[in-house]
């Protein structure tokens, strides 16, 4: 442990408006900060790829909603599939950006 003393604006040893004498704070080496820059690391690069989550979600309702209406009009096929395909690819394209995020904040 360390020891600092608080001054007060007087340049005394004590503070007399609280009472604190000494404060004792850790000693940090640079090991442990980068542990606990690292641990951020993993933790950011989780939260980013957390996003996927919500791409599988859309893929599965722009699917389900390609089945109702091919279901219900099966003569629009071809133009349905482009819409299918242009939902899917820009879904998919925000799916892809949160694991770009997360290689970003692991290689940073």
């Amino acid at each position: 442990m360390v020891e600092y003393t608080a001054f007060n604006r007087w340049g005394t040893g004590s503070n007399p408006v609280c009472g604190i004498k000494n404060l004792y704070f850790l000693e940090m080496d640079n090991t442990a900060l980068y542990s606990f820059v690292a641990a951020a690391k993993f933790i950011g690069a989780g939260l980013a790829v957390s996003g996927v989550i919500g791409a599988g979600v859309g893929i599965g309702i722009i699917f389900a909603g390609f089945m109702l209406a091919y279901a219900r009009n099966p003569y629009l096929q071809n133009a349905l599939i482009r819409y299918l395909f242009l939902g899917f690819a820009l879904t998919e394209a925000m799916g892809l950006l949160g694991i770009m995020m997360a290689f970003l904040i692991l290689n940073s």
